[in-house]
């Protein structure tokens, strides 16, 4: 579904990520795993398009290396980045229905976009008229994964959503990624974390992330500091 062929991205004359070259199955759930400044954050913004790679990143088979960041998310991908990146002023509902809005989603499909997001995260439907800078970090993460799951119908990835998040809300995020799981059996999740033991028994696969390299991994057998 997803593959990377012999793909390298530099910020300057740094490289971030090298010769990458693996593939995620369609309806994968696959743990990148990685210290704090391995490249999680760089491949993810890879696949989006946000950053320019050296080459090739196919999508279903086709070639996305060129194609505009603008134009990613209508293929089915939404992504929640760490930091969020809530409009303040809108409400919860807004922010999760700006992407459909960008799309131009029509309004049948707008509605039973909003309604699997629900239905996943009842929560955000209790705050959808609040203003979404009134909400507290671990809501926001939850908006954002909302916001993420109105375009992500093949691929949902997600950058570090553990984050920051008090243990209860840990522990309410990952019974949201359950329900995504189980609601929508074709999903392919991508899931970056500093500490594997937040995703142990969820990912189907782990990658580890080190220099910019990616190997395959275990859960049970990696740590990192």
């Amino acid at each position: 579904m997803l593959e990377f062929r012999n793909v390298g991205a530099s910020i300057g004359i740094i490289p971030i990520l090298r010769n990458l070259d693996f593939s995620v199955d369609a309806a994968e759930t696959v743990a990148l795993i990685g210290r704090n400044g391995a490249g999680k954050t760089t491949f993810l913004r890879s696949v989006m398009g946000f950053t320019a790679v050296s080459g090739a990143i196919r999508f279903e088979g086709e070639d996305i290396t060129g194609l505009a960041p603008a134009k990613r998310p209508g293929l089915g991908i939404g992504y929640a980045p760490e930091d969020r990146r809530l409009f303040s002023a809108f409400t919860v509902e807004e922010n999760i229905l700006l992407p459909a809005q960008v799309a131009r989603l029509d309004a049948a499909e707008t509605k039973r976009r909003i309604e699997r997001v629900y239905h996943i995260l009842p929560e955000l439907k209790e705050m959808a008229g609040r203003p979404a800078g009134n909400v507290s970090g671990g809501q926001g993460k939850m908006v954002a994964l909302g916001r993420a799951l109105m375009l992500g119908t093949k691929l949902v990835m997600l950058d570090e959503p553990f984050q920051g998040l008090a243990p209860a809300l840990a522990m309410r995020y990952a019974d949201a990624l359950k329900a995504l799981r189980d609601t929508d059996r074709n999903v392919t999740l991508i899931i970056t974390e500093s500490n594997p033991s937040l995703l142990r028994g969820f990912a189907d696969r782990t990658l580890l992330i080190e220099r910019g390299e990616v190997s395959e991994s275990s859960l049970e057998h990696e740590r990192t500091d």
